[in-house]
């Protein structure tokens, strides 16, 4: 899609357009076929600002890999094809896809060498097939769709967190193995289980198995799905000799499976929680549902305002206070849609779908009249929303471009988080001797006070560095007043001011200042207008700099700084200066 895509605009930048223009033809698209395609109207906002951004970064992608392509283009021959190797490049290294390569070189009656590109392209993923496996995620694959296609394993856990079970398989570092030894590690596959395999934002259960005829202990410390989903294992540390047929008690630890689906559920309420105060475009685009702590991804443009954030967490809490019930029910995705249930961007449903719905909509304009919450789930939820206790938001964030993530936890440690903000607050009241809303007023007058009190230091260092042995510091080298100086106490920033007010001074010369800022040195260079023909402040700077152990510096011909590992150095460094300006 983002292709085609973006072969139109290319098209649209070789008409003349200077500024996106694909979002500004969505309106004219949902009202032709808004009626057969209603999703388009819902998400109108979201389509043409998900166009806008994609454009946006695409006309840089452009103007970059056309330019590179001409600087390719002018080594080669008249008529001789763009070799693969750099059609590759322009499209690994800087984006630029090998079909808007074609088009380019079509209207310059060029071609591509197509093969060379597919090359280049099968060497790329031979290299990173190989980086992958060397990590060990993919070398026991086989192993598991065997087994995938031997075995089943019946997930329990919607209705229970403790089932008997008998050990089907044991894998240890990718093969099959009939046993554990005391202290061995492994994945174990049961035929049935209550642990929940992590999937769809859910983190999978930890627990324990034991033996029901010798008692032998293993820990669950993951549970994870292999081969394509199909199948879930655990991986358990034995503490007695484990083997393929042993039966089994299977526990969930019920604690943390509890905290897991606060969070989860929580999950469920924020998503409807911001839809309504954000807006319909906003939708899932991730999720962690953790037992300390939940984690969502969802499409917004730009920042959430802090009331909107307050409404927010008040709508979640209001739903947990409803302590209504949570209703799980088993359909087809078809008589979901039709209820109204939101499925999730980018997952993949089966012939059957579990619908999970939770809290009142006092409006009773939810996705199906009064339920507030209507998702697609497979995970685990609270049996009823007062079990999440308590919601908290920690922070809201950029994830990526066009999408914003939110962090909020739970139940205990929600109040652990609330707790913590009222003693910091308290501790700083205390600091501040004053209480409550008055606090953000005094640190505002603080801070305005501090501020003015560096302005002051600012202006005092500016007077004790150019006062004193400024005089006597510039003297003559090669017919150029040349004011070199050592300072303490002066900042970096501090010295492009100083150099501007000795250029003053001065009228005509050259300057090289260096600050001692704490083990580092900072160096700047100054040469006013007149002299610019001869001497450059960047060849000054420069030469300071790799003599107080740096590298570069940067600036204009009148003004450059740069900095350097070895203050005590400035001697050396104004001597080489002064052999620069000698010539």
């Amino acid at each position: 899609l983002r292709r085609i895509m973006r072969r139109a605009m290319r098209h649209a930048h070789l008409l003349g357009a200077k500024d996106p223009v694909m979002h500004r033809l969505v309106p004219v698209l949902v009202r032709q076929m808004g009626q057969a395609y209603p999703e388009l109207a819902r998400a109108q906002m979201l389509i043409e600002e998900t166009l806008r951004l994609e454009e946006t970064r695409f006309k840089q992608t452009l103007d970059r890999g056309l330019s590179l392509l001409d600087a390719e283009l002018e080594a080669l021959e008249d008529g001789v094809a763009l070799p693969g190797a750099t059609a590759f490049k322009l499209y690994d290294t800087y984006g630029f896809p090998l079909d808007l390569t074609q088009d380019a070189l079509r209207e310059r009656a060029r071609d591509v060498d197509v093969d060379g590109f597919a090359m280049a392209m099968a060497e790329q993923k031979a290299k990173a097939r190989a980086a992958w496996a060397g990590s060990g995620e993919t070398s026991d694959d086989r192993v598991w769709f065997d087994l995938a296609d031997e075995l089943e394993s019946e997930f329990l856990g919607y209705e229970t967190e403790t089932a008997q079970a008998i050990v089907a398989a044991l894998v240890v570092e990718g093969a099959r193995v009939e046993g554990l030894q005391a202290g061995q590690q492994g994945w174990a596959v049961l035929n049935q289980t209550p642990f929940y395999a992590e999937a769809g934002g859910q983190v999978g259960d930890h627990g324990a198995i034991s033996a029901v005829d010798t008692g032998a202990h293993a820990a669950v410390t993951d549970t994870r799905k292999f081969a394509g989903g199909r199948l879930s294992a655990h991986l358990v540390a034995a503490a007695a000799p484990l083997a393929v047929g042993d039966a089994v008690i299977a526990e969930v630890d019920r604690a943390r499976r509890s905290a897991i689906r606060a969070n989860h559920s929580a999950t469920h309420l924020l998503h409807e929680a911001l839809r309504r105060a954000l807006g319909p475009h906003v939708a899932q685009r991730g999720s962690l549902n953790a037992p300390d702590r939940l984690r969502f991804d969802f499409v917004h443009t730009k920042a959430v305002e802090p009331a909107e954030l307050t409404a927010v967490e008040h709508a979640v809490n209001a739903m947990v206070r409803q302590d209504s019930p949570v209703e799980t029910r088993v359909m087809t995705p078809a008589e979901a849609e039709a209820e109204g249930a939101r499925a999730l961007f980018g997952e993949k449903y089966g012939d059957e779908v579990r619908v999970v719905s939770m809290g009142r909509a006092e409006d009773g304009v939810g996705p199906r009249g009064d339920v507030y919450s209507l998702e697609l789930c497979g995970g685990t939820h609270v049996a009823r929303t007062g079990e999440i206790g308590t919601f908290a938001l920690v922070s809201e964030t950029a994830s990526s471009a066009g999408v914003r993530r939110i962090e909020a936890v739970t139940g205990a440690e929600a109040l652990r988080l609330l707790r913590g903000r009222d003693m910091t607050l308290s501790a700083v009241e205390g600091l501040l001797k004053t209480q409550g809303t008055a606090v953000p007023d005094r640190v505002r007058a603080l801070l305005e006070e501090r501020r003015a009190l560096q302005s002051e230091v600012a202006d005092l260092k500016k007077k004790v560095a150019l006062g004193g042995e400024a005089e006597a510091a510039a003297r003559d080298v090669a017919g150029v007043p040349f004011l070199a100086q050592t300072l303490s106490g002066v900042s970096g920033k501090d010295l492009r001011g100083l150099i501007d007010a000795h250029k003053s001074r001065l009228g005509s010369g050259a300057i090289l200042l260096i600050a001692d800022t704490g083990g580092k040195a900072a160096v700047a260079a100054g040469v006013t207008q007149d002299l610019t023909g001869r001497i450059s402040a960047v060849d000054l700077v420069r030469v300071a700099a790799e003599t107080l152990g740096g590298k570069g510096g940067g600036g204009r011909p009148d003004m450059a700084q740069a900095g350097g590992a070895d203050p005590s150095r400035a001697t050396d460094a104004i001597a080489a200066a002064e052999r620069l300006l000698a010539g």
